[in-house]
């Protein structure tokens, strides 16, 4: 119940917003940490680091949507669908498995995939209210 609550009051400006604060910390942690994070993880830093540049531009984009007074319809549906593809793509990474993951790096993976999963549903339940 205490989900849908916080669901029904997060505004479509805000769940945008929120996501791209959020992408922008995990990028910059990402490229921060890449280094420290990679034994942990069992992901090579060069690919943790890159993750992390790509998602600086996103960032950038999120803000930009959710910087509107009203976001564009497309524009969060764009989002949402990027969104569902991450956490596909995060469920791919950790079947695939290519670097040998730790456990640590599988949970990583499961936890970052679920954050952004809850991100988009926000994102998908604010657009179905505010359309």
């Amino acid at each position: 119940m205490a989900i849908a609550a916080i669901a029904n009051s997060v505004s479509l400006r805000q769940s945008v917003l929120g996501d791209g604060i959020m992408s922008g910390v995990f990028g910059v942690a990402l490229i921060v940490g890449a280094a420290p994070l990679s034994p942990l993880l069992g992901i090579p830093a060069a690919f943790l680091f890159w993750l992390g540049v790509a998602l600086l531009p996103w960032m950038a984009s999120l803000i930009v949507i959710g910087g509107q007074e009203r976001p564009k319809t497309g524009a969060v549906e764009t989002v949402v669908a990027v969104n569902a593809l991450w956490v596909l793509g995060s469920i791919a990474f950790a079947i695939w498995n290519p670097f040998g993951m730790t456990a640590f790096g599988f949970a990583f993976v499961a936890a970052q995939g679920i954050a952004v999963a809850l991100i988009a549903e926000l994102q998908f339940s604010a657009l179905r209210r505010e359309a």
